[in-house]
């Protein structure tokens, strides 16, 4: 039986990659995991030849080395079925039936982020910069709309991957915060505004001290700004200025630009800091400078905040093609919900209307748009074709077509239900009790080889940063879930179109027709969870 030939921990790949290198005596970057539908139907990891010649004189691989790795045997590594030289390379195939049967049986360790050492006691600030200025819905521009949205993501993901995630600013309008829980951005919505007022007075005083003891006030000033030299006062203070731009020097410091800080100050003296603390800027790229002059100013008024890490992500803009005035963020919702409907009408006829369809038509807008929005890289721009012809109910890169796939799975598995409830199927035996050696499709590996177990790299990596250079700008893998769901959509599709997964009720067929429903109740679980990270609600009905 299956069941005897599995181990039970969970096999994450890159464990599995580690593992192989180790046995190699090579670092685990020599492996790859294929991918393509193709290279899959016989082999799922390999060293490329070129690569094994760096290893082995002669590029061959000796025979008690294969022998090592077929025999390996560890509590976190699937079983291999064989490991062959071939003109690609050094090959291994898993033994399929044993892992989908070692997955399949429980995948609720594959809805989570890979284990992380670090035991998840850090703190990180996350500060949304767009939204301390956001004081009506007209003011929330598209790329302010994009940083809301990342960083809503970034929050999510941070926070599966153990962090202590505390976002600022509390949302200071109540048609921007209305939008945003449209979109389902649960961002905070109020603050002690007291506090934050009695911050920024303390902070006026100092500044006004700062610029008569440097004999600064003879310059012409607004009495709502105050004039500080930053160059001059960083480089006193002995200040690194590595990564912030050259012309930083002088700054008219508004009440916003105060306010802004002391919501940040009083966010970290509000925390119990039992671990380093982070402030993650969010940004627009309209507004890096500004926010480099911010981060400054609070380095100089606090000198405790300079224990403080502070990162900028930057995003980049949002264009609107053939625009001459590109819509505000709410016109852009409003018009892309317009199309939506008009594009469901078209599709499913009159019956498009009442309440029901209403939050249909509302969720896959929120969809669509958070794709649009979200799929690029954050430091790209992107681009929006704002055309009626450009949105559609099934457009395969779009979150409206991840959307559609929820719908018929969940459709798929209440015909199931309904279908067992008047016994025309048998009640779902426990996942540990099937078989799973009939799941031979190349479509069924595939989504259990690239997309459930990939699922907790794709968690992982979406939470990791990285500096591209040495100063204070991060980069994230912001985009990571959005592509991992319209990959995971489109091979589901295939899949779904090419296989009857509800077959005929013959006792003879029951046995593969339920380890294909496990299949897709592990694909759906991972949908959810996917969608879960953008807020967005999955579509049961369609």
């Amino acid at each position: 039986m299956e069941a005897e030939t599995c181990g039970t921990a969970a096999v994450y790949v890159s464990e599995v990659l580690r593992a192989l290198g180790n046995a190699l005596q090579a670092p685990p970057t020599v492996w790859f995991k294929e991918s393509s539908q193709k290279n899959l139907r016989s082999r799922d990891f390999l060293v490329p030849r070129g690569a094994l010649r760096k290893s082995f004189p002669d590029g061959e691989v000796p025979a008690e080395l294969i022998l090592t790795l077929l025999s390996l045997d560890a509590p976190d590594l699937p079983p291999l079925r064989q490991c062959l030289q071939c003109d690609a390379g050094l090959v291994v195939q898993l033994d399929r039936p044993a892992l989908f049967y070692r997955v399949l049986r429980d995948f609720a360790p594959y809805l989570k982020p890979l284990p992380s050492a670090d035991h998840g006691q850090d703190i990180v600030i996350l500060n949304c910069a767009p939204l301390h200025s956001a004081k009506s819905l007209d003011a929330l521009r598209l790329s302010h709309l994009r940083a809301a949205l990342l960083a809503d993501h970034l929050a999510e993901v941070l926070t599966l991957n153990g962090k202590h995630v505390y976002p600022v600013p509390a949302v200071p309008s109540k048609e921007v915060e209305e939008f945003l829980s449209q979109l389902g951005i649960s961002w905070p919505s109020s603050g002690d505004t007291s506090l934050v007022e009695e911050t920024v007075s303390s902070f006026k005083d100092f500044l006004r001290d700062c610029v008569q003891n440097a004999g600064d006030g003879n310059h012409t000033q607004s009495p709502d700004e105050i004039r500080v030299q930053l160059k001059t006062s960083a480089e006193k203070h002995n200040l690194t200025l590595e990564g912030y731009a050259p012309n930083l020097d002088f700054f008219l410091v508004s009440e916003d630009d105060l306010r802004h800080v002391a919501r940040l100050q009083r966010s970290v003296q509000d925390l119990v800091q039992t671990s380093p603390c982070t402030v993650l800027h969010i940004i627009s790229c309209e507004e890096e400078f500004h926010q480099q002059k911010l981060d400054l100013l609070w380095r100089l008024m606090v000198p405790s905040s300079r224990d403080v890490t502070q990162k900028h992500l930057i995003c980049g803009p949002v264009k609107v093609l053939n625009s001459t005035a590109p819509p505000s963020s709410s016109q852009y919702f409003q018009l892309r919900k317009s199309q939506m409907l008009e594009a469901s009408v078209m599709k499913y006829g009159e019956s498009v209307k009442g309440d029901s369809w209403d939050e249909i038509i509302t969720s896959l807008t929120s969809a669509a748009v958070k794709f649009e929005l979200m799929a690029t890289p954050h430091r790209s721009q992107v681009n929006l074709n704002l055309e009626d012809g450009n949105i559609t109910t099934k457009g395969t890169k779009s979150g409206a077509f991840v959307m559609y796939n929820c719908a018929r799975l969940a459709t798929m598995f209440d015909s199931y239900n309904d279908a067992a409830s008047e016994g025309i199927y048998p009640e779902f035996p426990p996942a540990g009790d099937l078989s799973y050696s009939s799941l031979r499709e190349e479509g069924e590996w595939l989504l259990l080889f690239n997309y459930i177990m990939m699922f907790p790299e794709v968690l992982s990596q979406a939470a990791q940063m990285s500096a591209p250079s040495p100063g204070i700008r991060v980069t994230a893998n912001t985009e990571a879930v959005c592509k991992f769901l319209v990959g995971l959509s489109m091979d589901f599709s295939c899949y779904y179109n090419r296989v009857h997964i509800l077959g005929e009720p013959l006792p003879h067929l029951f046995s593969q027709m339920f380890a294909r429903l496990r299949l897709m109740k592990g694909v759906q679980s991972v949908l959810h969870s996917a969608l879960k990270t953008l807020h967005i609600t999955p579509l049961t009905q369609i």
